[in-house]
């Protein structure tokens, strides 16, 4: 892999930008795969999407392939429902400024035999994520979709109990150190449709509260 020179802010520390462009050019799942995985198959593009002052962190599984032909995350029906519960248009979700979207793995892993997404390539969290969320100081709210994340940022303890049992336990882990606020969601994507119709309570209980969560934590924040 190919590393760029790594740029130091004034007090000798690496900077936001530097991160990024080493990410960008990252080949590990490809050139070097974790000890027991298979090298990706396709050429990686990393898609990054964040800011050092986003204050929401979407903590999503990895880019479909809609998302990597196109290199804009959620750009899918998928991301179509997760803004909706969000209450956010377009152009506040794609603001890097306000949103980091940090998936798990930065690459579309690819399909497996029944051609469906394949995990997050697990090289990824590993050398990324610490170095990213330490150049995000102030992120308050994160929403955290689907089995991977939760298994990261919760624990894989409360991972194996399933994302219904996980879900409906979402005030739990609502509120973390700091003043974070996390909201546990099942992924938006079309395979959880019937799972939401047998769980109104998630779109009445859940929504309202992430809604206005999301309004408070952007509200005040600096204008163009």
């Amino acid at each position: 892999m190919t590393t760029p020179t790594v740029s130091r802010g004034r007090e000798g520390h690496e900077t936001f930008e530097s991160v990024v462009a080493r990410l960008r050019q990252c080949r590990l799942c490809r050139d070097n795969p974790r000890k027991g995985s298979q090298p990706l198959p396709h050429e990686p593009r990393p898609i990054i999407h964040a800011s050092p002052t986003a204050r929401i962190c979407i903590v999503g599984q990895a880019p479909g392939i809609r998302a990597h032909d196109t290199q804009r995350s959620f750009n899918d029906p998928s991301g179509v429902r997760l803004r909706s519960w969000l209450g956010m248009d377009d152009a506040t979700f794609y603001d890097r400024r306000k949103v980091a979207l940090i998936p798990m793995g930065f690459c579309f892993p690819g399909y497996d035999a029944n051609k469906s997404d394949l995990p997050p390539r697990r090289e990824c969290a590993e050398t990324w994520r610490d170095q990213l969320f330490a150049q995000m100081p102030d992120i308050r709210l994160m929403v955290i979709l689907g089995t991977y994340a939760q298994r990261w940022h919760l624990g894989p303890k409360v991972a194996r109990e399933g994302v219904n049992n996980v879900v409906s336990r979402w005030h739990d882990f609502y509120e973390a150190e700091g003043g974070l606020k996390r909201f546990v969601l099942p992924h938006p994507s079309w395979r959880n449709n019937a799972w939401l119709k047998r769980n109104p309570w998630f779109e009445a209980d859940v929504l309202p509260v992430l809604k206005r969560d999301v309004r408070e934590t952007l509200s005040g924040f600096p204008q163009d």
